[in-house]
Protein backbone atom coordinates (compact mmCIF):
# COMPACT_ATOMS: atom_id res chain seq x y z
CA UNK A 1 0.00 0.00 0.00
CA UNK A 2 1.02 3.44 -0.61
CA UNK A 3 0.01 7.27 0.17
CA UNK A 4 0.30 10.07 -1.97
CA UNK A 5 0.47 13.47 -1.10
CA UNK A 6 -0.49 15.98 -4.31
CA UNK A 7 0.62 19.65 -3.97
CA UNK A 8 -0.43 21.72 -6.24
CA UNK A 9 -1.25 26.14 -6.75
CA UNK A 10 -4.60 26.35 -6.38
CA UNK A 11 -4.60 27.82 -9.93
CA UNK A 12 -4.44 23.96 -11.46
CA UNK A 13 -6.91 22.75 -8.84
CA UNK A 14 -9.93 21.66 -11.68
CA UNK A 15 -6.63 20.16 -13.83
CA UNK A 16 -5.49 17.49 -10.63
CA UNK A 17 -9.41 16.97 -9.86
CA UNK A 18 -9.89 15.83 -13.74
CA UNK A 19 -6.65 14.03 -14.03
CA UNK A 20 -7.87 11.53 -10.40
CA UNK A 21 -10.96 11.75 -12.91
CA UNK A 22 -9.78 10.34 -15.58
CA UNK A 23 -7.83 7.41 -13.69
CA UNK A 24 -11.27 6.23 -11.79
CA UNK A 25 -9.98 7.89 -8.53
CA UNK A 26 -12.58 9.17 -6.39
CA UNK A 27 -11.13 9.15 -3.44
CA UNK A 28 -8.78 11.71 -1.30
CA UNK A 29 -8.45 14.34 1.44
CA UNK A 30 -8.52 17.74 0.37
CA UNK A 31 -6.39 20.58 1.86
CA UNK A 32 -7.04 24.64 0.09
CA UNK A 33 -5.38 27.83 0.79
CA UNK A 34 -2.07 25.97 2.36
CA UNK A 35 1.01 28.06 2.39
CA UNK A 36 4.12 26.89 1.91
CA UNK A 37 7.26 27.29 -0.23
CA UNK A 38 9.01 24.71 -2.07
CA UNK A 39 12.80 23.71 -3.34
CA UNK A 40 13.54 26.04 -6.20
CA UNK A 41 9.93 27.88 -6.22
CA UNK A 42 8.75 31.39 -5.06
CA UNK A 43 6.86 30.96 -1.80
CA UNK A 44 2.69 30.61 -2.02
CA UNK A 45 1.99 33.01 1.27
CA UNK A 46 -1.24 34.04 0.16
CA UNK A 47 -0.16 37.73 1.26
CA UNK A 48 1.21 40.42 -0.77
CA UNK A 49 3.49 39.67 -3.55
CA UNK A 50 2.89 35.98 -2.73
CA UNK A 51 -0.49 35.88 -2.95
CA UNK A 52 -1.40 32.64 -4.36
CA UNK A 53 -1.86 29.44 -2.31
CA UNK A 54 -1.23 25.95 -2.69
CA UNK A 55 -3.94 22.73 -2.34
CA UNK A 56 -2.79 19.39 -0.91
CA UNK A 57 -4.40 16.19 -1.59
CA UNK A 58 -3.75 13.14 0.69
CA UNK A 59 -4.54 9.49 -1.47
CA UNK A 60 -3.91 5.80 0.10
CA UNK A 61 -3.68 3.50 -2.77
CA UNK A 62 -4.36 -0.30 -1.47
CA UNK A 63 -3.26 -1.14 -5.07
CA UNK A 64 0.00 0.19 -6.88
CA UNK A 65 -1.99 0.50 -10.48
CA UNK A 66 -3.93 3.12 -9.87
CA UNK A 67 -0.95 5.14 -8.60
CA UNK A 68 1.16 4.39 -10.93
CA UNK A 69 -1.62 5.48 -13.95
CA UNK A 70 -2.00 8.75 -12.13
CA UNK A 71 2.01 9.57 -12.14
CA UNK A 72 2.48 9.30 -15.71
CA UNK A 73 -0.81 11.50 -16.12
CA UNK A 74 0.74 14.23 -13.57
CA UNK A 75 4.14 13.88 -15.88
CA UNK A 76 2.30 14.32 -18.71
CA UNK A 77 0.19 17.17 -17.40
CA UNK A 78 3.38 18.80 -16.19
CA UNK A 79 5.10 18.77 -20.00
CA UNK A 80 2.15 21.08 -20.89
CA UNK A 81 2.90 23.83 -17.55
CA UNK A 82 5.89 25.79 -18.86
CA UNK A 83 6.90 27.44 -15.77
CA UNK A 84 8.76 23.90 -13.72
CA UNK A 85 8.13 25.95 -10.19
CA UNK A 86 4.16 25.56 -11.14
CA UNK A 87 4.43 21.74 -11.79
CA UNK A 88 2.12 19.41 -10.07
CA UNK A 89 4.20 17.43 -7.06
CA UNK A 90 3.31 13.98 -6.37
CA UNK A 91 5.02 13.13 -2.70
CA UNK A 92 4.79 8.91 -2.41
CA UNK A 93 4.95 7.30 1.04
CA UNK A 94 4.79 3.45 2.62
CA UNK A 95 1.10 2.94 4.01
CA UNK A 96 1.57 0.11 6.68
CA UNK A 97 -2.02 0.36 8.20
CA UNK A 98 -5.53 1.35 6.81
CA UNK A 99 -8.27 0.79 9.72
Amino acid sequence: MKMAFIIHNEHYAKNVLELLKQNDIDYFTRWDHVVGKGHGTEPHLGLGTYASTNAVLMIAFREEAPLNALVAAIESANAAIARKPDHIRLFQLPLDRIV
